[in-house]
This record gives structure tokens, C-alpha cells and sequence, in this order.
């Protein structure tokens, strides 16, 4: 499975490089780290044919325009080792752009992970995962607590993330806009 995701504007990757080195000094947690860059994920997916793929990628972001996406708050997703994230706002044009991305996208490929499908997709920022406990979310939500998290966010990239290793690591990114040529 490889995912197609934005990574996150310099100010917001900061931020949140930041809070996560923050929570691994103060709470051991670090394996968030599996994907070393602050991003959004908008899909999962299995595409037999990269290529196809990355041409699809380079001509959606060829008629893109950068747009921003608003957070606030943050949020769990419980389990035996709950993520804890930071929430995006849904907007009309975060959906359409998600869903015809998803469309597309469904159709190159043999599986689609399930929760980024248009009714279940919660795009979020995630801060902990993988080695969180619920025994240490009250520490871990105090701590975050004295943060304020209504944040603005440029998107203008899709990037493909694949595994490696223990790591979801940049396969290759594609900038929003039409280029100029230099000569």
C-alpha cells in the first residue's frame, strides 16, 4: 500500500515537528516518526501501475491551485494504542478535491484503504501513534492542553508515500500550478 498525501506548509510542519519531539522528550512517544514528514494523508491505496499513477498525480497537480484548510482542536482515535491528532476542517473544496482524487484513483488501483473513503475520511494531523497507551492519554492531553491548535494551512502539493523499512518514506512529490520555463 502506498499513500498519496500533502505534505504540510514550512510553518505547520515546524509546528508540528516541534510538538512531536516535544512528546517524545516528555513521553517517549515517537512513532509518529514512521513518516518522518508532517503531512495529511488523503488515501491508501494499491496501484499496480506507478507509473500511471504518477502521471495522473502530475497532471492533477498541473491544474491545481494551492488552497488552505483550517484546524482546531484535537481529537483520538481510541484503541489499545490510541492516535492522538489534530483535526481538519472539511470544506467544500478540501472534499471535491478529495473525492475526485479517491474516484480517480480507485479506478488504477486493486485496493483502497476504507477510511479514506469520502464518508469516512477524517483528515487530521497526527501527533502520536503506534506507541500511545490509553493510561498515558490524560498526561499526553494535559500536555497538549496549554497548546492552541486553530491553525491555517497551505496545501500545494500530492506526494507518494511508500513503505521502507519501518518508515512511509517521499517516492516522489508533485507541486500544485502550471510551471514556467526558464530559459
Amino acid at each position: 500500500m502506498i499513500a498519496i498525501a500533502s505534505l504540510l506548509d514550512k510553518q505547520t510542519s515546524e509546528r508540528v515537528s516541534e510538538l512531536t519531539e516535544l512528546l517524545e522528550k516528555k513521553f517517549g512517544l515517537s512513532g509518529v516518526k514512521i513518516t518522518p514528514y508532517p503531512h495529511l494523508t488523503l488515501l491508501t491505496a494499491e496501484v499496480p501501475d506507478m507509473e500511471e499513477l504518477k502521471q495522473y498525480l502530475e497532471q492533477t497537480c498541473y491544474e491545481a491551485q494551492q488552497f488552505t484548510v483550517r484546524t482546531t482542536g484535537l481529537g483520538i482515535f481510541p484503541g489499545e494504542n490510541p492516535v492522538v491528532y489534530i483535526p481538519i476542517l472539511r470544506t467544500s473544496q478540501l472534499n471535491q478535491f478529495h473525492s475526485r482524487l479517491h474516484r480517480d484513483i480507485a479506478e488504477m488501483s486493486t485496493e483502497m484503504g476504507v477510511y479514506y473513503n469520502a464518508n469516512l475520511w477524517l483528515p487530521h494531523i497526527s501527533l502520536a501513534l503506534g506507541d500511545t497507551t490509553p493510561q498515558m492519554l490524560g498526561p499526553v492531553l494535559s500536555f497538549l492542553c496549554q497548546y492552541n491548535f486553530n491553525w491555517e494551512i497551505t496545501l500545494d502539493n500530492l506526494t507518494i508515500l511508500q513503505k521502507c523499512g519501518d518508515y512511509f518514506l517521499k517516492d516522489e512529490e508533485f507541486r500544485f500550478g502550471r510551471r514556467e520555463l526558464i530559459c
